[in-house]
């Protein structure tokens, strides 16, 4: 049975990965800050681990929850923040407040997959970082989040070429109806944008075909 890490699986896409995971026989080990938050994903065949993604001793929990499992063939990276809301400009932008965004979207998603990376190795498993167009577009006033995602895509391509028996896909989902793009565009109407379950079939559809590392625009 293939066993799958998702963090940030309490809500928006990764939830709705989660859930999708499971259905198609998955064992999934997902995360969010709080038990409380985990409870809407609790089911047979999902394990939840409350805390925090920078946390050391958090990140070793969920891969040693996989391994309890007996692999990790797939480490999803969903887990991120935005920073503040409404985003600044980068003449405004607080710094310590930025030094959270990166450790949280960039720092934090490398130290997983090092610390998943012997088991990944040993399934020829896969990695999905959760990316953005912000990563390759100046939008303005996005420079805080963009610039974090545009260091995770790289971070990326680099794992993806030292780690030629593991895939790593930057994966840009585009806009969707969460939480995180409701403080981006705060009190605006944002009812256009898909839900996130809308993005899942692209996703089971790449793990299907696994193609070769790289960034997907889905």
């Amino acid at each position: 049975m293939a066993v799958a890490v998702v963090t940030g699986g309490s809500r928006g896409l990764g939830r709705a990965f989660v859930e999708a995971l499971q259905e198609e026989g998955w064992v999934v080990v997902t995360d969010a800050r709080t038990a409380a938050d985990l409870a809407a994903v609790q089911r047979d065949g999902v394990t939840t681990v409350a805390g925090d993604v920078t946390d050391p001793d958090h990140r070793r929990a969920l891969v040693d929850a996989a391994q309890q499992r007996g692999a990790i063939d797939l480490l999803v990276n969903n887990a991120s923040v935005l920073g503040p809301s409404p985003q600044p400009h980068l003449s405004d932008y607080p710094v310590d407040v930025l030094r959270r965004v990166y450790e949280v979207n960039v720092v934090a998603p490398l130290a997983l997959v090092q610390a998943a990376l012997p088991l990944l190795r040993r399934s020829h498993g896969c990695v999905i970082n959760v990316t953005s167009d912000a990563a390759v577009e100046p939008y303005e006033g996005w420079g805080g989040y963009g610039s974090s995602k545009a260091a995770l895509d790289q971070l990326s391509g680099i794992l993806a070429a030292e780690e030629p028996n593991v895939r790593v896909w930057a994966v840009d989902p585009g806009d969707m109806r969460t939480r995180m793009h409701q403080e981006a565009f705060p009190g605006e109407d944002i009812s256009d944008r898909p839900e996130p379950e809308s993005v899942v079939p692209a996703l089971l559809k790449l793990l299907a075909e696994a193609p070769p590392s790289g960034r997907v625009k889905l």
